[in-house]
């Protein structure tokens, strides 16, 4: 039988909520009746986006009464600001008194050639990926250690394989995402006095609006595959399941700062 009522009860917020792995982990948290408040940008291109999450949310509360239920908050999360009006909005919309579980997950990935590569790229990736991430976790930090008894949570900062191996096309990115493992493990030592559990999540070749493009290529893609153990590229909802496992209390209250790999076995072949 599947696992049922994992993070029953209890409150959650998520950056970059409405596509891809933000989704997918938003979705898994919904199942297992965590209460969820999901970041987005409130593009008008993301509006379809949104409404279908929408609808995702509400058909798994109809099928199971014991589901979460999702809100939604518009905010760009380079703006320090946002991170704390997203932990109070998750509070208030649910009328919790404990924010349990964080996930910085909000990220951009555009290829570029490194001696090409312009400033506004370089920032707008740094700014988004890494400088975003701190902020939010700081956020949630700071409610979960000052503002609730007893204090504790889980934080998942949502990192990439791409912080373990380079990327030619990659030079903007990659480094973010070291950054975020770093900060999982830095977050660990600084929070770990308040019973806060901090770890990231290295997702590999996951099939997302990020690379969406880059894997129609039909060659490129069963070259991607033929490296993979599993023998298939990856999809959002398999970052799911890690993603409720480092939640969890029951099943993870001795994990933090680790860096949980979830990429099919590609970085142990990648030789």
């Amino acid at each position: 039988m599947p696992a049922a009522n994992l993070l029953a009860g209890k409150t959650a917020i998520i950056t970059g909520g409405t596509t891809g792995i933000g989704r997918a982990i938003a979705l898994a948290f919904l199942a297992q009746g965590c209460n969820v408040a999901v970041n987005h940008l409130g593009l008008p291109r993301d509006e379809p986006h949104l409404t279908s999450l929408l609808s995702e949310a509400a058909l798994l509360l109809s099928a199971n009464p014991s589901a979460g239920r999702l809100a939604h908050l518009p905010g760009d999360v380079r703006d320090p600001s946002t991170g704390p009006a997203l932990v109070s909005f998750a509070l208030s919309s649910f009328s919790a008194s404990r924010l349990d579980i964080c996930v910085a997950n909000a990220g951009i990935c555009t290829f570029a050639e490194f001696l090409d590569l312009d400033h506004a790229l370089y920032e707008k990736t740094v700014r988004t990926n890494l400088d975003g991430a701190f902020y939010v976790v700081q956020a949630a930090a700071r409610q979960m250690a000052r503002h609730q008894s007893p204090p504790g949570g889980s934080i998942i900062g949502i990192s990439s394989i791409s912080a373990l191996v380079g990327g030619g096309g990659q030079t903007h990115y990659t480094p973010t995402k070291a950054g975020v493992t770093s900060l999982m493990q830095s977050t660990a030592v600084a929070l770990g006095k308040y019973g806060i559990r901090c770890n990231a999540l290295l997702p590999g070749t996951v099939k997302t609006q990020l690379n969406e493009e880059d894997l129609e290529d039909e060659g490129k893609r069963r070259y991607m595959e033929g490296r993979i153990p599993l023998g298939r590229i990856g999809e959002p909802r398999d970052i799911g399941g890690p993603a409720v496992f480092l939640a969890c209390e029951e099943l993870s209250g001795y994990v933090t700062g680790a860096q949980l790999l979830v990429d099919g076995g590609l970085f142990v072949n990648l030789q």
